[in-house]
């Protein structure tokens, strides 16, 4: 029997890094590889304004369909959109991603982020790129347990620069407010489970509701709980695993 594989999948303005913490808890029969976007590491990045389809073909080789994909905040919106253009994967699990990432600017309710609010990061990032994606990595790490320690984590896995250019960061920006997946998700063409911190500062309640919770984490469960979810991920993804052999 071949060992369960993962395909890991980070998020805006964060490369392949971000998993290193989960590597000593994956099980010795398992075959985790961390991937880069276009544009991060030594990838070559996309034109500006690339389309989704762009992307598609970018990734069509190392999105390998006989592997569960492990999409963490932009990295889940982008690998359920391409669901539209290559072929599924055995599963798909969403790490701090729900259907869009923005909230509409009238609901008012705790959690979330509203399309005004991205947009003026959008512009404020336009304005400094450098010092607005260190407050961004601030941020996302408001609702873990220890805020500060997770940020050091985080500054010591990534240092002071973005690994990616401001073209290709603004293009994910984009990406992150236009993204839709609900007709996607409303009959996905794999199993697809959503993993959402009950302290996730951008993640609203109606999303947490239809998602399975991890306890006393935020955005970065990777950070503070990397063994807790180390084996969430793999219990989901032997599930779905066993769901797409039992189809064959």
């Amino acid at each position: 029997m071949q060992p369960l594989r993962l395909i890991l999948l980070s998020g805006w303005g964060i490369d392949q890094r971000i998993w290193q913490p989960l590597e000593a808890h994956w099980p010795s029969d398992l075959a985790a590889q961390a991937i880069e976007w276009p544009g991060y590491g030594d990838k070559p990045p996309l034109t500006a304004n690339a389309t989704l389809q762009e992307l598609a073909d970018a990734m069509a080789e190392p999105l390998d369909s006989d592997a569960v994909w492990v999409g963490w905040s932009l990295g889940g919106l982008l690998a359920t959109a391409l669901l539209a253009y290559i072929p599924p994967p055995r599963g798909l699990i969403l790490l701090g991603a729900g259907d869009a990432f923005c909230v509409k600017d009238d609901v008012k309710a705790k959690g979330g982020v509203t399309s005004a609010e991205l947009s003026a990061f959008q512009r404020a990032f336009q304005r400094a790129p450098t010092a607005t994606w260190q407050h961004f990595l601030r941020w996302q790490t408001q609702g873990e347990p220890s805020p500060r320690q997770a940020y050091r984590q985080l500054h010591d896995l990534l240092g002071d620069t973005p690994p990616a250019d401001s073209t290709t960061l603004a293009t994910g920006l984009h990406w992150l407010a236009s993204i839709d997946n609900r007709p996607c998700l409303a009959a996905p063409p794999c199993p697809v489970v959503r993993l959402i911190g009950d302290h996730d500062p951008f993640i609203s309640p109606a999303q947490r509701r239809i998602s399975k919770p991890l306890s006393n984490v935020g955005h970065c469960p990777m950070l503070s709980q990397p063994q807790v979810l180390a084996a969430e991920i793999v219990r989901h993804a032997n599930q779905m695993t066993n769901i797409s052999t039992a189809a064959l």
